[in-house]
Parts: structure tokens; sequence; C-alpha cells
């Protein structure tokens, strides 16, 4: 796996400019139904880490599957375990067989122009795949679909045991703002990948 240099965490999340004002950090948590997408297609083994967790969107989702959920997020936004870098783990909690998070380091917002942010996003993913092959276990990550057609992050991915894309068919609306909210404008998609997977066999292209 080509190397990418691993950079400090920030707090970036997805989103697209809009005319409101953003909230600190652009912070946004995951929608119910889209955790629910990832959940009704794959099958998760073992407890799960979500290493960025943020108020807890994605875990609650999870854990109403009755999986276990270890929560962990680099800010402490009252949920789980704060000030934990994801960047600075070499091996994920004990017990954890799955790996489910919404990265940080988006192109979004007010941030869409802070520097490297490109970088740091593949940084996050390459040290995520390591982790994921280092433990035998799974990986899910929600991105934006146009995202995994670049270069250099389709070059990362197809490096690792990716088991399915989950395409997200309708675009995610990340705040609500009653009647003014507008419609994303970005498709996204689940990436999971599977150490256990038979990797003679090419992975799944599934529209959910």
């Amino acid at each position: 796996m080509n190397e990418v240099p691993l950079m400090p965490q920030r707090d970036f999340r997805p989103i697209h400019i809009s005319n409101f004002s953003r909230v600190e950090n652009d912070f946004y948590p995951t929608p119910d139904w889209v955790t629910q997408l990832l959940l009704d297609n794959v099958d998760l083994r073992g407890p799960v880490w979500e290493p960025c967790c943020g108020d807890g969107a994605i875990s609650k989702v999870i854990e109403r599957q009755r999986h276990q959920v270890v929560a962990t997020d680099l800010n402490d936004r009252g949920y789980g375990m704060g000030g934990i870098d994801f960047l600075g783990a070499r091996s994920v909690p004990g017990g954890c067989q799955a790996i489910v998070t919404n990265p940080p380091y988006g192109d979004g917002g007010a941030e869409r122009g802070a520097p490297r942010t490109a970088k740091l996003l593949l940084s996050f993913v390459q040290h995520a795949i390591r982790l994921t092959e280092q433990n035998n276990g799974q990986l899910a990550l929600l991105l934006r679909f146009t995202w995994i057609a670049g270069k250099r992050a389709s070059t990362l991915i197809s490096s690792g045991p990716l088991d399915r894309v989950l395409v997200i068919t309708h675009r995610i609306r990340w705040f609500d703002m009653g009647a003014q909210t507008k419609q994303g404008q970005h498709h996204h998609c689940w990436l999971f990948f599977d150490a256990q997977r038979d990797r003679s066999k090419p992975p799944a292209l599934m529209f959910v």
C-alpha cells in the first residue's frame, strides 16, 4: 500500500455550502436512515468501534441492532469517550471486529479552503484500512461517491479488502431548517471492507 503521510486530526465534516450559519467545525450528525441502509445490507461481526462518534448518531442506530459499540472521538460532544485521536491508534479497542464511521476531513462548508484536507482524508482512510487488515476485521466508511473516483483515492481503496460499495440513491440532507432546507447536492456511498472476504471475487456495487 502506498503510504500517505498521517496528519494531526482536525474535525471537518462533509457538507455543501449553504446560505445558513454554519455549525462550529462543520459538525453535522449522520441521519439515522443512512446508517440503517448500511445495517440492512451488511452483516457486522462482533463489537463495533465508532472512532468519530460525535453525538452518537451512528452509534445509537448500531446499538439498536443489538451490537455493542465502543464510541470515541477527538472532541467531547457529550457521548462516548472524548480526547481519542483515531490517527494515533495503533490497534482497535479490545474485542472490536468492525469500524464504522463517517470520516472527518470532508470538503465542506466554511472549511472548504482549509489546507491539506484531501490528504487528511486519504490518511484517515489509509489508517482505517491498515487497522482493519491488522485486526482481520471489517470497515464501513461513509464518503462522497465522487470522491472514490479520484486517482489517489481509487488506488488506495483498491489496495484494501473492499467487499462492496453501497451507493445511496437519495441525497443526504445534513440539517433541517424546515421549509428552507436545501436538498443535498451530492451523492454518498458506504465503502465496506472485509479482511475475511473471498478475494478471488470482485467487490459488489449495490444501489440502496
